[in-house]
């Protein structure tokens, strides 16, 4: 038989009593078991909604990575607003200018210029040149860097810059060369031969050229600083200066890598991704204060 307690309160006879209830033993699974289950069938849905998810977040992210993509850079670059040259002068010499990273824009004038074999002036090349090896693998056989102190100037006002501080790459449409092995200069034949005694001969050989010219419009990443004469300064950001010789949308594109659609893709991913981890973390709550 079950029993249950009734209370009676008030009065000299006020007390506790117990009443039959009727029916069959009880036999039913304790209480704390029911709500041991329901609290995990109610606890399941987010915790897959959590996990499934990170998991998708993790995904796009590895997308994105193996897209070649700069993202981190392009960020940089599009986030950041564009102040004229003489607008920034004019808050050095106020001591007013924005603690964050700028763009600046103007055309290069340099005083000793890089001049190369076919006649051009040149601010900056950046090149490397990589030979494949019978695993697979690319090695770096050269890997030059020649840069300049140059002038950036807009309209009558003007502020000197150090390439050789630049982030890399600078965001150029690039020179890319693919071809044999044997088509490369006789300069790189000593570098060729250590690695065919290591590795056996290259399969093939690539180089990607990058320039900055004298006749290029620049756009700069730079943090403002005045000097003590209270003139306007370029300092480096974080991770070195963003030099563009290209529009805004082109430096986009090309920061973007070869393999855009695997970016998107990983970007789609990893934005669903994040809404499940939302969901999920708003329904965990929900079932914990319920």
């Amino acid at each position: 038989m079950r029993w249950t307690e009734r209370r009676i309160d008030g009065g000299p006879g006020g007390g506790v009593v117990l009443e039959q209830w009727g029916g069959q033993p009880d036999r039913s699974p304790l209480p704390g078991t029911y709500r041991i289950l329901a609290a995990v069938t109610d606890l399941a849905g987010p915790l897959g909604a959590l996990v499934a998810g990170g998991l998708a977040v993790a995904g796009g992210v590895l997308l994105i990575r193996s897209s070649g993509a700069l993202t981190g850079i392009g960020r940089r670059l599009a986030a950041a607003r564009t102040v004229p040259l003489a607008e920034l002068i004019a808050q050095a010499t106020s001591n007013e200018l924005p603690a964050e990273p700028i763009r600046v824009e103007g055309r290069v004038r340099c005083a000793n210029p890089i001049e190369t074999p076919d006649g051009d002036r040149l601010a900056a090349v950046h090149r490397d040149v990589e030979v494949a090896l019978p695993d697979g693998r690319w090695r770096t056989i050269e890997r030059l860097r020649d840069t300049r102190t140059v002038d950036l100037w807009e309209r009558a006002s003007s502020v000197r810059i150090d390439l050789g501080a630049a982030a890399e790459p600078l965001i150029t449409i690039p020179q890319v060369w693919e071809g044999s092995p044997d088509e490369l200069p006789a300069s790189y034949r000593p570098a060729i031969e250590r690695l065919t005694a290591e590795a056996g001969p290259p399969t093939a050989a690539r180089s990607t050229t990058r320039q900055i010219t004298l006749v290029d419009q620049l756009t700069v990443l730079a943090v403002g600083r005045r000097d003590p004469a209270g003139q306007l300064q370029l300092a480096p950001p974080t991770g070195g200066f963003v030099v563009s010789a290209v529009d805004l949308d082109i430096a986009m594109r090309l920061l973007a890598g070869p393999r855009r659609s695997r970016m998107l893709t990983g970007y789609a991913v990893a934005a669903v991704g994040g809404a499940a981890v939302l969901i999920g973390l708003i329904s965990l709550v929900l079932a914990v204060l319920a």
